[in-house]
């Protein structure tokens, strides 16, 4: 597997981009503030993430989508693993996800990371539509972070 920085045109990942994040204007919020990053398996692309440095040594996963066909075979951890070794100077990585019981926020707990805060009614606020996980309509974003 390649991971590597996208440095063209991130609007090529758009479709992939859509799997994390429903909503395009909100995707227009990130998608040039940050460095964009893939995982590749010989030519096919399996996954992205968004990464933003925060300031202080905080850096912040704004987007991480696996497609359907590698979902559940390592590749989500193996991007976060990835962005984790890619900045050597962190001190903080932070993500908000949904709040679905079974959904992201166990994935990020399996990989370390630890609950510091929940933004109310961020999902329901935020949304032009209901925002589907394991069946469960999104309304609040839990927030992780894994810390040095």
């Amino acid at each position: 597997m390649e991971f590597f920085k996208v440095s063209g045109d991130r609007r090529a990942f758009y479709d992939l981009l859509l799997l994390a994040d429903e909503q395009e204007d909100m995707i227009s919020r990130y998608i040039d503030r940050g460095d964009m990053f893939v995982l590749k398996e010989n030519s096919d692309v399996c996954g992205q993430a968004i990464v933003t440095e925060e300031g202080d040594g905080i850096y912040e996963i704004k987007s991480l989508s696996v497609y359907p066909k590698y979902q559940k075979t390592g590749v989500g951890s193996r991007i976060v693993q990835q962005c984790l070794e890619y900045y050597v100077n962190w001190k903080e990585f932070r993500v908000g996800t949904g709040d679905a019981p079974e959904g992201t926020v166990t994935f990020y707990e399996k990989l370390g990371f630890k609950r510091y805060g929940v933004i109310e009614d961020f999902f329901t606020l935020n949304y032009d539509h209901p925002i589907i996980e394991n069946g469960h309509r999104l309304k609040d974003m839990v927030m992780l972070k894994m810390t040095r």
